[in-house]
């Protein structure tokens, strides 16, 4: 096969990326595009070879740079900042084409967010820092030490910018990296590759090896030498994680989805409540953090419905590369599958689609409103991780929450209302990571993020991202002993 590929213009090397230089496989993947399911080549597919030969480049790179100055590192980060910055165009033209979302949204917010984790975790390094306190006269000082190389594991729906979040903080800790992207969209991480390579990152500092799963993923999660684990994707693909970092004790980050609610008051502004609800089929509802599950208080509900039906309505879906284009197609002919068998089975235990229920060409599927659904149901209950929402009603904020709380996820919810001390009733019982009130997808580098039951363990974002891929040690200083005479 070739090393490489040309995408939309753009040459992508296929091969992994392990210790600094391009290493094939002897076997590959077809790579497809969710447009027009065009293959766009064929991919380098890792196993347990290539999962050593990255762990060991991760582990041979580690000491030199764990020891690299702080401000040096800052500044082969910025520098990757640069190279992404320059590189926006491709980036998201490449990412358009290998995963479906829309172009308009990658060159404007995602690329630019790719470009904005490295410079906020170069520059939060270099003033991470506890002041020093006092315990009977001795001092304790808590540093940040590098914890050593890294896996991490990344899903279809935002590749470079969820990768990124991880890989940018990992690096500014002094850890080294072993990325996985997902095997449904795995061009721009190569492309990362590249472009850390290009800004002066030391070789075997970042790797990144490509394949299916646990043929790769097994031997990566139970190697002895990983000292942080990360991933994002789903609970059975977490739990199998798990299992094989128990071994080792290996430390995990774990973000898993969830099915969220929004919750609309009938204080709340509806036109304003009916946006945020269609925003939710943003990137044909591949969204981990969506609000799939739409609360409304009974009086408001007819209106709200009608004001929604009538925004989601006029979205146009089609080619994600089309300008005009606001749903574009789902990653994969399986995930369509999975997503038509979700409806089909509500619609046939007595659901109602209000808008949608049905396949497109290709692998598109209309945005869709359920209606008439059973709280236990398995359309309510399940991740559909598609372009589906169902809508409930509820006659007071008890019933609200217990709604919102009645399920086994808790990554975020969303909260309309006109009544700021409703809102600060009605979060505070809230089951989630992430509360948006008015407003939705708000995200500060800044603040924590991660999810309840199982959406997921842990925090990363800011500080907690260092604490994560740190060893924190605390050092103990007496008083005395300084005076010593050694002759």
């Amino acid at each position: 096969m070739s090393d490489n590929i040309i995408v939309a213009g753009v040459s992508v090397d296929t091969r992994h990326w392990i210790g600094g230089e391009r290493v094939a496989s002897a076997g590959t993947f077809t790579d497809h595009s969710p447009i027009d399911g065009r293959a766009l080549g064929e991919i380098a597919r890792g196993g347990p070879a290539e999962a050593e030969a990255a762990v060991a480049a991760a582990r041979d790179a580690f000491s030199g740079w764990a020891a690299t100055p702080r401000a040096e590192r800052a500044r082969i980060l910025h520098a990757i900042a640069d190279g992404v910055e320059k590189r926006i165009e491709e980036l998201a033209i490449v990412e358009t084409t290998d995963n479906g979302a829309l172009l308009r949204s990658h060159r404007r917010g995602v690329m630019p967010r790719v470009a904005h984790n490295f410079r906020f975790f170069a520059d939060w390094l270099l003033r991470l820092d506890h002041e020093d306190f006092e315990t009977r006269g001795h001092t304790n000082h808590v540093s940040w030490d590098p914890a050593g190389p890294c896996v991490l594991i990344t899903p279809w729906n935002a590749p470079l910018m969820l990768a990124t979040w991880k890989v940018a903080p990992a690096l500014a800790a002094g850890d080294t990296v072993v990325l996985k992207p997902a095997e449904w969209s795995p061009l721009t991480a190569s492309l990362l590759a590249d472009i850390a390579a290009e800004a002066g990152l030391p070789a075997g500092v970042l790797n990144v090896v490509q394949g299916y799963g646990s043929e790769i993923g097994d031997a990566l999660t139970s190697h002895p030498d990983v000292r942080r684990i990360s991933f994002t994707g789903s609970v059975p693909t977490a739990k199998r994680i798990a299992g094989s970092a128990a071994a080792n004790l290996t430390p995990l980050s774990l973000e898993l989805g969830g099915k969220s609610p929004l919750l609309v008051f009938a204080d709340a502004d509806l036109d304003l409540a009916a946006d945020l609800a269609v925003e939710q089929y943003d990137n044909a509802g591949q969204v981990c953090l969506a609000a799939t599950r739409l609360l409304v208080e009974e009086p408001v509900a007819e209106e709200f419905t009608r004001r929604f039906v009538e925004k989601a309505t006029a979205l146009r879906q089609g080619d994600p590369r089309d300008e005009d284009t606001d749903v574009g197609p789902t990653i994969h002919p399986r995930q369509l599958e999975k997503i038509d068998g979700f409806v089909r089975r509500a619609v046939a235990a007595g659901a109602r689609a209000v808008i949608g229920g049905r396949r497109g060409d290709g692998q598109y599927y209309a945005p869709t409103l359920l209606t008439d659904v059973e709280q236990d149901s398995e359309i309510v209950q399940e991740e559909v991780f598609g372009p589906v929402l169902t809508l409930q009603t509820f006659t007071g904020e008890d019933e609200a929450v217990r709604l919102a709380n009645d399920t086994r996820f808790g990554l975020a919810a969303t909260v309309a209302t006109g009544d700021r001390e409703r809102a600060e009733r009605v979060t505070a019982r809230l089951v989630a990571g992430t509360v948006w009130v008015n407003c939705f997808f708000v995200r500060d580098l800044q603040a924590p993020f991660g999810g309840s039951r199982q959406s997921g363990v842990g925090r990363e974002g800011g500080t907690w991202s260092f604490d994560f891929y740190c060893d924190l040690k605390n050092t103990v200083t007496a008083p005395k002993g300084w005076d010593r005479n050694h002759g």
